[in-house]
């Protein structure tokens, strides 16, 4: 709780589903009714977003100890309890969370005609998973919300997708559901073991080496999918291909870092010794991520699998800096996937405005959309300079400093991590090319109309953030300096134990 007392996260997370449950009841003509569902959805997103602020500026940098805690016991015989709190490492994603959340809102406002009140109750109902699982400090809780995600998720994807939305959707559902199992057994043994499921006191926990090989197994099993990990990020470009464009913001932007967060919240603290065991692979699986996803990107002709495969190269980036296990890593690693979460969502959205008027992300369909949309053209480029990591943009603190974890970890790594910046440019600047640069080569083009001042609005606070995060780092990492210092203190000190015969 805040200084006051007030039970600020608990708010935070359930106030979404007040503004679904008014949705839900209101009546009237269909389109009274959708109008109001906007309206309603987009007041109750805000609203949360304004409270969310008084994390950024109450929130006390200068310790890794998690604030704003509320816990209520719920079944102490079990060693169960509501239990809620934030630290360095999750209050930026609860922040991003709902951010997104509003923009996807407006981003959806003329896009979305059938079925808007049930979309727009989805969209809350996501939000509240979402800023749930970043707070949760219960692995009941934990799960609860994380697998919680996929059902809004599945029903955005199949309801409201593309013409193989159904398949998109139930390989989505499939593959998280299937590793989320695994993830589910270790947590029921870290209970166990505890006596508890508060996760500040299965921290304490000195778990035997070979144990926590199995354990890191099955949260890897879980967390590589949802990054998406070389091999199993097959579902991805599927999903944001077939999901409407809202829908592939809040997947690149913030399902895709629940992955990274599981690694940061679980594996690194709780399991050390099977970390460092299996750094290796993990260093190699984010190598192959990294330049191989960047290769098929640049043999893509659909905008938006292009910019999918880009995002599991970026994943790759990050999952490369965890690993490194030092300071700089860690902090480029959460970083990178702030940064990620808007620029990324940004060139969805970039997508998404021309798709609204063409309704085509066929690469070849399009040229010469400078001339026509100059506007729209400078925004683009924006974002299209901060996924590839241009100094002054959002994408190059986080991954400059990967880059420098990794090579202090391997230099080998570092230099996979380089050569996938370098292929991001060509794909990146390709695709601008194409789209943007060459010559009209359709007649309908001529007619486009440049941004409206709904899309200015939507793009408004990502053109900011984009620049902020890119011009002064040093305001967003000051946020988690202390808990990723605290998180690499503690994994030297368990290095120190005795290890398991081979780590």
């Amino acid at each position: 709780m805040n200084a006051a007392g007030f039970p600020l996260l608990s708010l935070l997370t359930f106030l979404p589903l007040v503004g679904a449950g008014i949705i839900l009841f209101i009546r009237g003509e269909e389109a009274v009714v959708a109008s109001n569902a906007r309206w309603t959805a987009l007041w109750t997103s805000l609203i949360t977003f304004g409270l969310s602020l008084i994390l950024w500026f109450q929130f006390d940098k200068t310790t890794a100890d998690f604030q704003f805690v509320e816990q209520i016991s719920w079944m102490p015989e079990f060693g169960l309890g509501y239990h809620m709190g934030v630290d360095g490492i999750s209050v930026l994603f609860v922040l991003l969370s709902t951010l997104l959340v509003p923009v996807c809102i407006l981003a959806s406002w003329e896009a979305v005609q059938s079925r808007v009140r049930e979309y727009m109750i989805a969209f809350l109902v996501l939000e509240t998973m979402m800023v749930g699982m970043f707070c949760a400090l219960d692995v009941v809780m934990f799960y609860i919300f994380f697998e919680g995600v996929l059902i809004p998720m599945f029903l955005i994807i199949g309801i409201w997708g593309g013409a193989r939305r159904v398949y998109a959707a139930y390989k989505l559902f499939l593959y998280t559901l299937l590793g989320s199992l695994l993830m589910l057994l270790a947590m029921l043994l870290l209970w166990y073991e505890a006596g508890t499921s508060s996760i500040p006191e299965i921290f304490n926990l000195q778990l035997d080496p070979s144990v926590q090989v199995w354990l890191f197994l099955a949260f890897l099993a879980s967390f590589a999918v949802k990054v998406p990990m070389w091999p199993v990020h097959t579902w991805l470009p599927d999903a944001h291909v077939e999901a409407p464009t809202a829908g592939s913001v809040i997947l690149a932007g913030v399902l895709l870092k629940m992955g990274g967060y599981g690694f940061l919240r679980f594996s690194l603290p709780l399991l050390p010794q099977a970390t460092e065991w299996f750094a290796p692979l993990i260093f190699a699986l984010s190598v192959i991520a990294v330049v191989y996803t960047s290769l098929v990107a640049l043999a893509q002709e659909d905008m938006k699998k292009l910019i999918a495969y880009s995002s599991v190269a970026h994943m790759g980036i990050v999952t490369m800096g965890i690993f490194t296990l030092n300071h700089q890593g860690l902090s480029g690693a959460i970083f990178q996937m702030l940064s990620h979460g808007i620029v990324s969502g940004a060139l969805f959205l970039c997508v998404g405005v021309l798709y609204d008027r063409v309704h085509s992300r066929e690469i070849a369909r399009y040229g010469g959309v400078a001339k026509i949309m100059p506007s729209y053209a400078m925004v683009f480029m924006l974002f299209t300079m901060g996924s590839i990591a241009l100094p002054g943009t959002a994408g190059f603190p986080g991954e400059f400093l990967v880059i420098v974890g990794a090579w202090q970890a391997n230099p080998w790594v570092a230099f996979g991590g380089a050569l996938g910046m370098i292929l991001g440019a060509g794909y990146m600047l390709y695709l601008y090319r194409r789209v943007v640069f060459s010559r009209i080569s359709r007649e309908d083009l001529k007619a486009l109309l440049d941004l409206s001042p709904r899309e200015y609005v939507t793009f408004a606070p990502l053109i900011l953030l984009t620049l902020w995060m890119g011009i002064y780092p040093s305001s967003f990492l000051s946020f988690f300096e202390a808990s990723v210092a605290a998180l690499v203190t503690r994994h030297e000190a368990a290095m120190a134990l005795p290890r398991l015969a081979g780590m």
